[in-house]
């Protein structure tokens, strides 16, 4: 089995979702997609067999102060192909649809974003503090997060 080529990639991705959007430039093919397209297409890239994305390997969060991006990284232990899927979400109100009955993976990465972002993932079978303790207030790694021990600001 061969692994596709970006181009390649973004052609049979765009099948499963013509509206998604590219992000040009670097190694890895990097996808955008909404809130709303996320579940139907990571459903449909988890069991075609032309692409096979059967491992997310990394689920984090990238706080813009005005926006997350919640960042998918997906490999395929058959073909070898990789991509990065990002989904802008609301900042003032951070909820985004699991994936965790897709990926297993996806429990406990869902959970440290939640820890450390405040990101809601909705259905998601275990949602709490997996890092911080359960009674810890704030979101630490988020930029507007203030630490009075360390003053750290951002």
């Amino acid at each position: 089995m061969i692994a596709m080529t970006n181009e390649e990639l973004k052609i049979k991705l765009t099948e499963f979702l013509p509206t998604i959007t590219f992000e040009e430039g670097g190694e890895w093919l990097n996808v955008f997609v909404t809130p709303r397209e996320l579940r139907s297409f990571v459903q449909k890239i988890r069991t075609s067999e032309d692409v096979l994305f059967d491992y997310l390997f990394c689920l984090t969060c990238v706080d813009w102060k005005t926006h997350f991006n919640i960042v998918y990284h997906f490999s395929s232990t058959t073909y070898r192909h990789n991509f990065v899927l990002k989904v802008k979400i609301d900042r003032a109100n951070p909820e985004i649809e699991t994936v965790s009955d897709i990926w297993r993976t996806a429990e406990m990465l869902e959970r440290e974003v939640y820890d450390l972002f405040g990101v809601k993932f909705l259905n998601h079978p275990d949602l709490r503090r997996l890092i911080m303790p359960d009674d810890w207030q704030g979101w630490p790694l988020r930029k507007d997060y203030e630490d009075a021990i360390n003053m750290i600001k951002l």
